[in-house]
């Protein structure tokens, strides 16, 4: 199989990237191995100083790989993997920083709330649709509930709707929404370069320290609701009517 992720180095900032574009950067197996194998080659990489987490296509990322998790006989080893890289992104030793210009969906919304800062370009657009297949948004809270404010939070997890980059800046879930991502990329990244390695490396808990309190205390429970909802009678049929590309049989039609 070809690569699902690339991993390069350039004047003291990895970039990784997602690279999977015919299944919109679905969270398969393959593609979550290697983004956590370049994650923790930058961890260890000496050049490196922080690392920029991006995208191929016009979807960052469409969350989780719902196809695939027939063919491995259910969730359970796919929440495990979604738990692991979103711990792997707040716990390494690195600033991560999200570059995204294009959808982003359910778990996709898990990666960026994990990064340290998340830069939104204007293709951007974010829904957390799991209520809308018979789900929850249980990881992935991990890292969102934390950065958003309580009432954007209670409207876009229990809604499903669609919003963009400045919605998403207004909530707290990424740090800016830009017109021209590259430009303000650039801006973060020469900041990066001007610190001490030492400094970042000795900031960063700090500022991570609640995220990990809350995966510390909460992340088994969300594996399991997560895993109990995905093999629900209402979850089948949501997912089945999202890969049959039709309405679920709860969707109450307009008058």
């Amino acid at each position: 199989m070809p690569p699902l992720s690339h991993y390069a180095v350039d004047r003291a900032i990895a970039t990784v990237t997602l690279d999977s574009p015919k299944n919109r950067n679905a969270l398969s197996a393959q593609l979550v191995n290697e983004v956590a194998q370049n994650l923790a080659t930058a961890a260890a990489d000496d050049r490196a100083r922080a690392v920029v987490l991006t995208h191929t296509g016009t979807t960052f990322c469409a969350g989780a790989d719902l196809k695939e998790q027939a063919s491995e006989g259910g969730p359970a080893a796919g929440t495990r993997r979604m738990l692991d890289l979103l711990r792997s992104i707040v716990e390494l030793p690195k600033p991560v920083i999200a570059r995204v210009d294009g959808s982003v969906r359910a778990g996709g919304i898990g990666l960026v709330g994990a990064c340290d800062i998340a830069v939104a370009g204007p293709r951007t657009s974010f829904a957390f649709t799991e209520v809308r297949l018979g789900l929850a948004p249980a990881i992935i809270s991990l890292t969102t509930l934390g950065r958003m404010s309580q009432r954007a939070a209670a409207r876009y997890y229990l809604t499903g709707e669609t919003f963009d980059a400045r919605a998403a800046a207004d909530a707290g879930l990424v740090t800016l929404a830009v017109d021209d991502i590259d430009a303000e990329l650039d801006t973060i990244c020469n900041a990066v370069r001007a610190c001490s390695p030492q400094g970042l490396a000795e900031t960063k808990p700090l500022t991570t320290a609640t995220t990990l309190a809350v995966f510390a205390e909460r992340a088994p429970m969300m594996q399991a609701l997560s895993q109990r909802l995905f093999e629900s009678d209402e979850a089948r049929e949501g997912i089945l009517a999202f890969l049959q590309k039709r309405a679920p049989a709860w969707v109450v039609p307009d008058e």
